[in-house]
Parts: C-alpha cells; structure tokens; sequence
C-alpha cells in the first residue's frame, strides 16, 4: 500500500468516526439553515414531519389559547418551534410547553435549557413512534413531569404523569366532553371537546 493509499484510508477512517458519534446541540446549532426542523433523541438527529396540517394547527391554537386563559399567571407557555435542550444528545421541539415561573432561569436565548413541567404532542401521521416511544423515553429520562399526546383522529388526550420508580404511567385517556384536569397542573381545567372544535371533518 503506497503513501496515498495510507492517507486516503486514514482519512475514511476519520470520517467513518465523525459519522459514529453522537450528534450534540453544539453540531445542531452550527447547521446552516435548509428550511427543514431537526430534533436529536439519544445522539440521534432526524428531521421532522412536513409542515403541520390544519387540524394540527387549530389543536395546537386552541389549546394555547386555553392554557394563556387558566394559567399564564403561574407558568410561561410556548408553542413550537423552540428548542428544548434536555441534554446536549437530546434537542427536542414539543407542540405546547409550560415552565412554572419559579422555573424561568431554564429559559435562555437559546431555548428551553432543563426539563418543562409540562409538554405536549399532536401525532401526526409521521410522528407517532417518534411521540409515543422515542420522545416518551426522552421525556421521562430527563425528568419530566407530565406528558401529554393528543391524538387528532381518535379526538383524544392520553395524560402520562411520572412516577419516580416507575416512570410515565397512563393515568387517563380523556374524550368527548371529559374535563381535563392534573394534580400536578392545578390551573389545567378544560373540557376536551373544546380543542377539536375547528378541525376538519
């Protein structure tokens, strides 16, 4: 093998190494822009679905206009996109999220940098084992303390409350005009009806 050939190895090498690490906030945030979102779960990147359908969209405003209504006063809510740096392998953008305001040094120029006590997902037909596998076990690992997942078709809300020794457990399935409530969230308090009233039929 003459120098050239060591040298082109060597370099394969490099970059098969490069290729094996995790991917981290750091390389994320020195992307340029390409017009698509990316979100990192346990050092892996993948890019999220195309851009949110109508009924997400009405959910995902009707359901921020309900939290700003009952709980402003006491949390800070945001919808994505916004960052969420639970760790630097795990950059996730949740649809809703609320931070207690006793919690608000967690928010930075550049995003949420810590757990919020709240988070919230819209499936979507691209998302679903991303939101109810990957992004759960994310969520949970990092101390999360309630999920929730809002299925659009089956017009639904699971509500997933952490348990310190065994984790997310389901703890309702709310549907039709159930109130929505949460000991952990005490201003939640909203029927479940009133976040699919403009989706498409």
């Amino acid at each position: 093998m003459n120098v050239l050939d060591k040298r082109e190895k060597k370099d394969k090498q490099a970059a098969d190494r490069v290729k094996e690490q995790p991917a981290t906030y750091d390389m994320y945030a020195a992307m340029p822009d390409d017009g698509h979102r990316y979100e990192i779960i346990d050092g892996v990147m993948e890019m999220m679905s195309p851009g949110p359908s109508t009924s997400h969209q009405s959910i995902c405003r009707d359901l921020m206009f309900i939290l700003m209504q009952s709980c402003k006063t006491d949390y800070i809510i945001f919808t994505s996109p916004i960052d969420v740096i639970l760790s630097q392998t795990n950059v996730v953008q949740p649809d809703v999220l609320m931070i207690h305001r006793s919690r608000s040094h967690i928010v930075s120029k550049r995003g949420i940098e810590g757990a919020p006590d709240l988070v919230v997902e819209i499936l979507s037909p691209g998302s679903r084992r991303r939101d109810k596998r990957l992004k759960m076990r994310a969520y949970e690992a990092h101390g999360v303390p309630e999920y929730w997942i809002i299925d659009p078709d089956a017009r639904t809300l699971e509500q997933y409350v952490l348990s310190i020794d065994d984790g997310y457990q389901l703890c309702d399935v709310f549907e039709g005009d159930d109130k929505v409530a949460s000991d952990k969230l005490p201003c939640v308090s909203f029927s479940i009806d009133d976040i699919f009233h403009d989706m498409l039929h």
